[in-house]
């Protein structure tokens, strides 16, 4: 039986990461990060001092990439190392235009994405910036998530900082705006395509955008 793909696309702190992995724990689904591969081997890049592009394609090609499609138990391991931690320092998402702005490497890697989606079973939830229109645009269920961008910054600050006052988004706006410019070289994550839902969580919580994907799913399913 063909797994049931949840798309879920949108700019950093919407939120499309903790609401794909509730999502996917309600409906029994696997979850795939897909960003982490990204980070995964922009740190792999990083630790080995490659920038060249063409060297870039050759290390995504040669490396061991395992990621779980837990949603309680998210892992992800390069060449036998446990990354998970790694991959989230500040530090490692300034390297990752060094993979993504590579269209060989990004055809790599969504190739990779493609046969987890379809060794899924019942289904998944794959979340990223070009899930929708890249990864997945036969999907039945196709979101992209969106909200104001000073909601989004305060969201990150709270996350990263454990609070949102001015001093903490000061510090994360610049890591938001300059990490959506980047990305919108290579991907389209503001605007929806067509079939593609927009889901604005501007004014509504963490609960109610599970609830509104989860009726969406519904919908379409």
């Amino acid at each position: 039986m063909t797994a049931t793909v949840i798309a879920i696309d949108g700019p950093s702190g919407v939120g499309k990461s903790s609401v794909s992995k509730e999502t996917a724990r309600r409906l029994g689904f696997g979850y795939l990060d897909t960003g982490a591969m990204y980070r995964a081997m922009a740190w792999l890049a990083h630790q080995r001092g490659v920038g060249d592009p063409g060297d870039v394609v050759e290390l995504v090609r040669g490396a061991e990439l395992e990621i779980s499609t837990d949603p309680d138990a998210f892992a992800i391991e390069v060449d036998g190392i446990d990354v998970t931690d790694d991959i989230r320092d500040p530090e490692v998402a300034q390297f990752v235009q060094t993979v993504s702005a590579v269209p060989e490497a990004r055809s790599e890697l969504i190739e990779r994405q493609r046969e987890i989606i379809a060794a899924a079973s019942p289904g998944i939830v794959v979340e990223g910036r070009d899930i929708t229109t890249v990864v997945a645009p036969q999907a039945p269920v196709r979101i992209l998530m969106t909200a104001d961008e000073a909601v989004r910054i305060a969201r990150r600050a709270a996350e990263l900082h454990g609070a949102a006052d001015a001093a903490h988004v000061d510090s994360t706006r610049a890591q938001i705006s300059d990490r959506d410019a980047r990305d919108a070289q290579t991907t389209n994550f503001t605007t929806a395509a067509d079939g593609v839902v927009t889901l604005d969580t501007t004014h509504i919580g963490f609960d109610e955008s599970v609830a509104a994907v989860l009726e969406l799913i519904g919908d379409r399913t």
